[in-house]
């Protein structure tokens, strides 16, 4: 987890292929409108989020929330010099030490101290902060002289990112065969279902003119007003489409990647809308960020392999016959897809 330190190492996602399309540019009505993303989006998005550095002072505005300093100050608390080398020095500490003191200290104290209040409860920077202070503490008393060099607040950050991304897990499925509607087989059957489909993604319409990579990239580099409600937005899309895909009867050769297909939907809302977090909650925005490509890349491949379905069984689609916007997605996908690995 290296790569979310200021020095802007980050990880560059291995996800080929559908990484290229930005998810709601799939769930367009007309899947050539909305502008896409490029490959190389989810890593310029990590590394601009974890090195932004409003104030040039050396501290990310990312961690500027763990020490409790101001993200448009070089200097926060008056100390003479800029806050990054205020936190190299041991002149501010962790937010969480608070929590130590307010223990320690009588109530009313804390201001006194100079110490900030904690995060936010609940967020994910919160609970970094937690685990963030108890590194740095440990790294402080084993350091001998209470100070840290950058080489060592460099490693707190990266074990106390590591251990935060190795406790996050994959959202549960949304769906399974078990809780599907599973009816019928053959063309017929494989031409009726598109035509309900279709019917579900007109009526959740999506009237994005962006991928949600690049709403986010909006929000973070231009501090787009829009681009939240965009986001949340399309967050909301996804989930709407994946509910109501979700109802429908599937045929039976159709169930086992029509249920990744709902999945994956489902759980890019909640992506999404994690995106949305990043002014106040950035570490979500950061893992969430991580796990897009995967996401992104399960639905692009169920639609290739439901199109493959209906290319098996002959089904094919007049422009405007009912079915024929799934049909379109699929192939669009396909196309994005080959596209994608025949590119030097």
């Amino acid at each position: 987890m290296a790569q979310f330190l200021r020095h802007g190492q980050v990880f560059a996602s291995a996800a080929v292929a559908l990484a290229l399309v930005g998810g709601a540019y799939l769930l367009a009505r007309d899947v050539r409108v909305p502008v896409r993303a490029q490959a190389s989006t989810e890593a310029e998005l990590l590394k601009a989020i974890a090195a932004r550095d409003v104030d040039a002072d050396g501290l990310p505005d990312w961690e500027e929330s763990l020490y409790g300093t101001d993200a448009s100050k070089r200097d926060t608390f008056n100390h003479g010099m800029t806050d990054g080398e205020a936190v190299a020095r041991g002149l501010i500490v962790p937010k969480a030490l608070t929590q130590v003191s307010s223990v320690l200290a009588p109530a009313g104290s804390e201001g006194s101290l100079g110490l900030p209040p904690p995060p936010q409860e609940g967020t994910l920077t919160a609970a970094f902060a937690q685990n963030f202070f108890s590194l740095y503490m440990a790294a402080l008393q084993k350091s001998g002289d209470g100070n840290l060099s950058e080489a060592e607040l460099k490693k707190v950050s990266d074990d106390a990112l590591a251990q935060l991304a190795g406790s996050i897990v994959r959202s549960p499925d949304f769906r399974s065969l078990k809780t599907m509607r599973v009816e019928g087989s053959g063309p017929a059957t494989l031409r009726s279902f598109a035509a309900q489909a279709d019917a579900i993604f007109i009526a959740n319409k999506n009237t994005a003119t962006k991928s949600e990579l690049l709403y986010l990239q909006d929000l973070v580099e231009r501090n787009d007003a829009q681009a939240t409600p965009n986001l949340v937005a399309i967050a909301k899309l996804y989930r709407a489409t994946s509910a109501g895909l979700a109802v429908l009867p599937v045929p039976t050769e159709l169930a086992p990647d029509y249920v990744s297909l709902i999945n994956a939907m489902a759980r890019l809302g909640d992506i999404t809308e994690d995106f949305a977090a990043v002014a106040n909650d950035p570490l979500v925005t950061m893992l969430a960020l991580q796990q897009y490509p995967q996401e992104l890349l399960d639905m692009g491949n169920s639609f290739i392999r439901i199109g493959n379905v209906y290319k098996t069984a002959g089904v094919a689609f007049e422009p405007d016959e009912p079915g024929a916007m799934f049909a379109n997605f699929m192939n669009a996908v396909a196309a994005e897809q080959k596209s994608a690995l025949t590119k030097p």
